[in-house]
């Protein structure tokens, strides 16, 4: 009974799976933010080339 009681407290005691997923949260923040902005800048560079296109004909 003490191995079995000596394997939970190791168990209890390790952080390694926490340390993971806030390694995962922070990627997961990273991409939306990355996300955001493509997104922002790809509606403008839309209406700029739709503006240049229209110049140009």
């Amino acid at each position: 009974m003490t191995k079995m009681t000596n394997v939970f407290r190791k168990f209890m005691k390790d952080e390694s799976g926490a340390t993971a997923i806030e390694y995962g949260l922070i990627a997961a923040g990273i991409a939306l933010a990355i996300i955001a902005v493509v997104n922002g800048l790809g509606t403008n560079l839309n209406t700029k080339f739709t503006d240049l296109n229209s110049s140009l004909k």
